[in-house]
């Protein structure tokens, strides 16, 4: 069982990585394999709604996006973690979302999704809900913990002092760990819920 992990900071040790590693160490106590992909501090550009994926499989922009998605399908749960700008996930990580999420036609239903917020103050539960939204339109169920998954911070290490934010973070670990393992054995049992024939309704004036 694996979680794959992504870092929307263009930090690589900076306070998003602290929470993913917290994670990390809970999932390895579970016996869940984690994988952490840094993705803020690269080039990514955003959909420019093409539609080329919908022909070749993949996305026209032959980049990380396309590394990370057979490590998206091969995985039982994502975990996304971003800083905060501006009330908002980095701008960075949404376009790495918008296009792997976009670009892949695989069966995202009942991988488990997670995200995480690293703030210095505030904007952390609009950056949540920007995050979960990439989950709940995919048939993903949404890991929770406690309470929301966020953890403060301004310099590099400071989220470290955050006791209950990381506490949250361990928390969510455990239960997403429990929510997997309990979805692949209802995937086993009952295999996966019937899906309709999609309609697609488009309203105009």
């Amino acid at each position: 069982m694996k979680v794959l992990m992504l870092n929307g900071s263009p930090r690589a040790n900076g306070n998003t990585a602290l929470a993913l590693k917290e994670m990390e160490t809970v999932f390895a106590e579970n016996g869940v394999e984690t994988e952490i992909v840094p993705v803020g501090n690269r080039p990514i550009r955003g959909c420019v709604a093409c539609g080329g994926c919908a022909k070749t499989g993949k996305c026209v922009f032959d980049d990380l996006v396309n590394e990370t998605a057979p490590k998206f399908e091969a995985c039982e749960g994502l975990v996304v973690a971003s800083p905060v700008y501006y009330a908002s996930a980095n701008a960075t990580l949404v376009a790495f979302l918008d296009r792997l999420f976009y670009s892949t036609r695989f069966d995202k239903r009942m991988k488990v999704g997670a995200s995480v917020v690293v703030a210095r103050r505030a904007g952390t539960t609009a950056t949540f809900d920007e995050l979960n939204k990439f989950f709940t339109i995919s048939g993903m169920p949404v890991a929770s913990s406690h309470y929301w998954n966020e953890v403060h911070g301004r310099e590099r290490g400071e989220a470290a002092q955050d006791e209950e934010g990381l506490q949250s973070l361990r928390a969510l670990a455990r239960n997403m760990s429990f929510l997997m393992k309990s979805i692949a054995l209802g995937k086993e049992a009952y295999g996966l819920p019937e899906v309709e024939p999609r309609v697609f309704t488009h309203f105009v004036r």
